[in-house]
């Protein structure tokens, strides 16, 4: 680990993070997690608190029923954009209901219907399973605006982690071959860009910082993508014509390098780019805020940055 200070907060964290360890993600442990009740993965967040919409939906998606959850904070809406939210958790855990804080949380802040995204998972469904149904999705979402009561004038691709991932890897998707309204903005909160290589930050950062390096391996091993390609590593994919980008690394994240190479790409490719390295504080910190004090400042400047880009567009 860095000899870069953490927040005194942060520190605490992980403390307790590294007192009460949990055994590596392995194809067992992650059968025995899909048995848990999915909340059980949120308590380190906020609850979802009031809105005035929480409505599940199901879509036909390319290998079955994809389920999408709508959050908002508004009953009625004038026409506008939609924010499609993919979870993180490694591409192997995580899902709606973990994720349900946040998402309600980017609907308050961004005062936008949000509809969180329950792609397939690995080792159950491997790469591209994923990407696929994140894609399929947001083009639902784009056509189906009826069908969800409000008309959609664009897309917000938003995701945290392996759901940043996602984000960028739909936002090339759907400028190659666009959806029925445009993307308005990329949203990626520390995402995974390129698994072809381990950038610094992943030696770095290996040990320490709760986004442990074993772990990181097996999700790897757990997603087997094909790390050349681009709807992997989205790194190694073209950049120009995409929509705007905000993408947000934290200072000791394994992730962080990858991020930032990314954002890098963007803005020599002549995309919009907003990029936030947020000091002090660890991977996740958006999905921790009931245990990470700090994080719900850190969330709120970010969606700040995130709703000016949106009203920019």
């Amino acid at each position: 680990m860095s000899e870069q200070a953490v927040r005194a907060d942060v520190r605490a964290f992980l403390d307790r993070m590294q007192a009460t360890p949990r055994p590596p993600f392995t194809a067992e442990v992650l059968a025995k997690i899909r048995l848990m009740p999915p909340e059980m993965m949120a308590a380190m967040d906020r609850p979802v608190g009031d809105l005035a919409v929480i409505r599940d939906l199901s879509i036909a998606g390319p290998g079955g029923e994809i389920a999408l959850r709508l959050f908002d904070a508004r009953a009625d809406r004038e026409a506008g954009p939609v924010v499609v939210f993919y979870h993180g958790g490694g591409f192997v855990v995580g899902g709606i209901a973990s994720h349900a804080g946040l998402a309600a949380e980017i609907a308050r802040q961004l005062d936008l219907p949000v509809l969180s995204v329950e792609y397939r998972l690995a080792p159950e469904n491997p790469w591209p399973a994923g990407a696929d149904d994140a894609e399929a999705a947001a083009r639902w979402i784009a056509d189906n605006g009826a069908a969800l009561g409000r008309e959609i004038t664009g897309l917000i691709l938003c995701g945290d982690s392996a759901g940043g991932n996602l984000t960028l890897v739909t936002a090339q998707a759907l400028r190659d071959t666009p959806a029925a309204v445009p993307v308005r903005l990329q949203c990626a909160l520390y995402p995974g860009t390129d698994h072809s290589r381990k950038h610094p930050s992943r030696v770095t950062f290996a040990k320490g910082v709760g986004l442990d390096g074993t772990d990181m391996d097996l999700y790897d091993l757990h997603y087997a993508s094909d790390g050349t390609h681009w709807r992997s590593s989205p790194l190694l994919g073209d950049h120009r014509g995409l929509p705007p980008l905000l993408l947000v690394t934290a200072s000791h994240d394994p992730l962080r390098d990858e991020g930032r190479a990314y954002a890098a790409a963007a803005i020599a490719a002549g995309v919009p780019t907003t990029y936030r390295e947020v000091e002090g504080t660890i991977h996740g910190f958006a999905t921790y805020r009931a245990a990470l004090p700090s994080a719900q400042a850190d969330l709120t400047a970010v969606l700040t940055l995130a709703k000016a880009m949106i009203a920019e567009g």
